[in-house]
């Protein structure tokens, strides 16, 4: 009995010390972390947007809405949208590049855990290109991928209803512009 309560002490005592290293690693860690995660972030958004040289960020309910794009000038070039859907096998993040027409310029996956060789296949230049040159009407033009189906129409619908709701917003800012 007296054995299983000493080896329980240092059994604890093994937990606190890993515990404790490890929260110190990842305190150091974090800050790192999120820097690159915030590069990661930008690079998206200056590659749906090449031209652009600045983003601001506009927000509704402590949640970002959208990005205005800037120009080196500082004239406003177009927006940058976030989108998420559900796909098949879990969730897709991307950013999507609008033209001052709100025509798609680009559109970037940040995030998938689609099906490799089947859902993943949204990531693929083919299906992304179809994108390029179209307003939320044009949306629904583009044709799903054979066997992903799930995951395209998501990204699909995510596009055409983000676009829908935050259009006025966007005119209304182009307006304001000029």
């Amino acid at each position: 009995m007296k054995d299983t309560v000493k080896y329980g002490f240092i059994l604890g005592f093994i937990c606190f010390l890993a515990s404790s290293v490890l929260a110190v690693v990842y305190g150091i860690a974090e800050p790192k972390i999120l820097a690159q995660k915030q590069k990661e972030h930008e690079a998206a958004l200056s590659e749906v947007l090449p031209q652009s040289g600045g983003f601001q960020a506009y927000y509704e309910n402590n949640a970002i809405l959208y990005y205005a794009a800037y120009d080196p000038n500082k004239r406003l070039n177009g927006f940058v949208i976030k989108t998420y859907a559900k796909g098949y096998s879990g969730a897709i993040e991307a950013v999507v590049g609008l033209t001052l027409n709100l025509e798609i310029a680009d559109i970037k996956i940040i995030s998938q855990n689609e099906t490799p060789g089947l859902g993943s296949r949204i990531t693929e230049k083919p299906f992304l290109g179809q994108f390029k040159g179209k307003t939320v009407d044009g949306v629904p033009e583009i044709h799903a991928i054979a066997g992903a189906t799930v995951s395209s129409s998501a990204l699909l619908r995510s596009v055409r209803e983000k676009i829908s709701a935050v259009k006025d917003k966007l005119l209304l800012e182009v307006q304001n512009a000029r």
